[in-house]
């Protein structure tokens, strides 16, 4: 059995998410997502619009994802990827060439990224938007939760 491992925050879950996922299935066998905690969003200076739980939830939902774990710190990688048994630890190519000091562990791989999507382009459209419609917005977001709940019981 093929394991994969990625990180990454996922906020505002979008298709570049999805698209990046499946991707990452395809190398192997087991996805692994660790989905970066709250906390540690703090001390990198990040301010999700869901909670940990919320996007932990969310990312599980995806067909192509066997687990999810907290990212609680950078030092956490290597460790993870002994405890778990990676193949293959896998990142978008964003991040190229800043794991490869991993790849005495596991094979390193860098994704293309989902070309015109990004959670930052999101939230800069967002922005322009004021705060009754924002507040609409949220509130049917947090509908869509409780219909993915819903439809991951079954």
């Amino acid at each position: 059995m093929k394991t994969v491992l990625t990180y990454g925050t996922f906020d505002l879950f979008h298709v570049g998410h999805i698209r990046l996922l499946k991707r990452l299935k395809s190398l192997g066998d087991r996805l692994i997502v660790c989905v970066s905690s709250d906390e540690f969003n703090s001390l990198k200076g990040k301010k999700s619009f869901f909670s940990y739980d919320e996007r932990a939830e969310i990312v599980n939902a995806c067909k192509y994802v066997d687990l999810v774990i907290p990212e609680n710190n950078w030092s956490q990688k290597r460790k993870d990827i002994i405890d778990n048994d990676v193949d293959i630890f896998a990142m978008g190519d964003d991040w190229k060439g800043k794991f490869d000091d991993l790849s005495d562990l596991c094979e390193v791989i860098y994704l293309n990224r989902t070309e015109n999507i990004s959670t930052t382009d999101i939230k800069s459209k967002l922005s322009a938007i004021n705060k009754d419609e924002l507040s609409v917005i949220e509130e049917r977001l947090h509908d869509v939760i409780e219909i993915v709940k819903i439809l991951s019981e079954k």
